[in-house]
């Protein structure tokens, strides 16, 4: 049995008929750049995480960084990053001119805490951006407490995370802002590029909106310098019919993660990044850790399942990073035994259960 680790073919069948119907009514209008479909995925999205307002712009990257500009972060300031994270996480903050200050993850769940970042705040750290990592959301009580105490910013990496929620509560509304990118493999994927921010602060959409179209509140009146982040027309209605259906597509990932994990707790020598019991995880990636990982990944794609590692070099590890290397453990002992599962929404059970079964036959 050949297993895909991701089929957006498969996703994108029962919805070409209404993509091409969008995008004819797109060349009609020539409404090509931003436009009324992309403001009606903002309202849209916005309203599926309680958030009062949405910026979209042109990637993830483009909506950490609009995120960071609006809130002030210049040269000079500090932002601690999980290290164990994708690295635009970092990019953005020096983008800014800031500094990244790569913390430390927790063991067991892979994610920012409180206790990590703690541990590198000085007399410059300005924010904190705390990453939902593979879809399940950080510790938020205890990062906004930290954050109320040490008076810093709070912005939310949501990238992997959407429709994602911590005791209830949507992910990306606990800080001041929660980022989100739209690649097309993320749970709800563009057709290309795509990106987001959304925020209860009309003051910072009102900058962020500014920033995407070149400083710009009023055509041809520059306020200050920005950027050409603007969202195509095409990427809004597609983005915005595919959000009717990202509900039953996080159901149908949580399901198939809760069988993975069924199976392989029983296998000795493969460890699950554990779910923390008060977030709602939508598993945008379904990921273990496995001493022996170069073999196991030569196991699986022998018996043609694919798989992928998310990440392998940690942040503070990068060349692009090499001044910045501070000893951080779990971050550099995790990268070196995480995989990454097949996990999407048109995946059958009986794939998991071959997946499993392989996984089993390696030990």
């Amino acid at each position: 049995m050949k297993v895909l680790f991701n089929d957006l073919k498969a996703l994108h069948a029962p919805l070409i008929d209404e993509f091409k119907t969008e995008i004819e009514n797109i060349f009609n209008d020539s409404s090509f750049i931003s436009g009324p479909k992309v403001a009606s995925f903002e309202k849209n999205f916005a309203l599926a995480h309680k958030a009062t307002h949405c910026v979209c712009v042109n990637s993830g990257t483009a909506a950490l960084h609009i995120a960071l500009e609006g809130l002030g972060i210049k040269a000079g300031d500090e932002v601690i990053v999980p290290a164990n994270t994708f690295i635009a996480t970092a990019e953005a903050v020096t983008l800014t001119g800031a500094t990244p200050v790569f913390c430390d993850c927790d063991a067991k769940h892979a994610n920012i805490t409180a206790e990590e970042a703690s541990k590198f705040i000085t007399g410059k750290t300005k924010a904190i951006i705390a990453v939902h990592l593979f879809g399940q959301p950080a510790p938020m009580d205890e990062l906004v407490n930290l954050c109320k105490e040490r008076d810093l910013l709070l912005i939310e990496d949501c990238a992997q995370a959407h429709l994602a929620t911590y005791k209830g509560k949507p992910v990306g509304t606990f800080g001041e802002c929660g980022c989100f990118s739209f690649y097309p493999g993320k749970n709800l994927g563009a057709c290309g590029e795509g990106g987001a921010v959304i925020t209860n602060t009309p003051e910072l959409a009102d900058r962020m909106k500014a920033y995407r179209d070149h400083g710009s509140k009023q055509k041809y009146v520059h306020n200050f310098p920005g950027h050409n982040y603007r969202l195509d027309g095409f990427q809004g209605a597609i983005l915005d019919i595919k959000l009717r259906h990202l509900a039953n597509w996080t159901s149908k990932r949580r399901t198939l993660a809760a069988y993975y994990d069924e199976r392989l707790i029983k296998i000795d020598g493969i460890t699950p990044i554990f779910s923390i019991p008060e977030t709602k995880h939508v598993y945008h990636l379904y990921v273990v850790r496995i001493k022996n990982r170069d073999a196991f990944i030569k196991h699986l794609n022998k018996n043609e399942i694919q798989c992928g590692i998310h990440y392998p070099i940690p942040c503070h590890k990068q060349e692009a990073y090499a001044d910045n290397q501070p000893k951080l453990p779990n971050s550099e002992t995790i990268s070196g035994e995480i995989v990454t599962l097949p996990l999407y929404p048109d995946m059958s059970l009986e794939q998991v259960e071959y997946v499993c079964k392989v996984a089993e036959e390696f030990f």
